[in-house]
């Protein structure tokens, strides 16, 4: 997947909002809270998404994925699609779109039905 393709994925989603934040990475928000990032690779592709903790566990050890940088650090079950051969695009998506579930059932019921979700 190239960073063109991930934006607009992130954008077909549900609700969603897009800054540039932290040293030109496209942040992907859901009710103001980030689902996805990309940046944060020396200038190289690399997809930040929110996991379970199994997934964490599991997914960490593939190779081409990794804790994500400063987030998992700070105790964020996040991991980062940095390297071949990682995940397929149809898996990193479904990772997304997981993302982006799990951070918008953790909003109020109140902004979850002011954004229609």
């Amino acid at each position: 997947m190239t960073r063109d393709e991930f934006n607009i994925f992130c954008k077909n989603l549900p609700a969603t909002t897009h800054v540039v934040q932290w040293g030109n990475a496209d942040v992907w928000k859901v009710g103001g809270k980030v689902f996805a990032i990309s940046g944060w690779n020396d200038g190289k592709d690399a997809f930040t998404f929110k996991v379970s903790e199994i997934a964490f566990e599991v997914l960490g050890e593939m190779p081409g994925i990794r804790p994500a940088p400063y987030l998992a650090s700070r105790g964020f079950k996040r991991l980062q699609h940095y390297k071949a051969p990682g995940l397929s695009d149809d898996e990193l998506k479904k990772h997304i779109t997981y993302s982006h579930q799990m951070i918008a059932a953790a909003l109020s019921k109140k902004k979850q039905h002011e954004l229609g979700l």
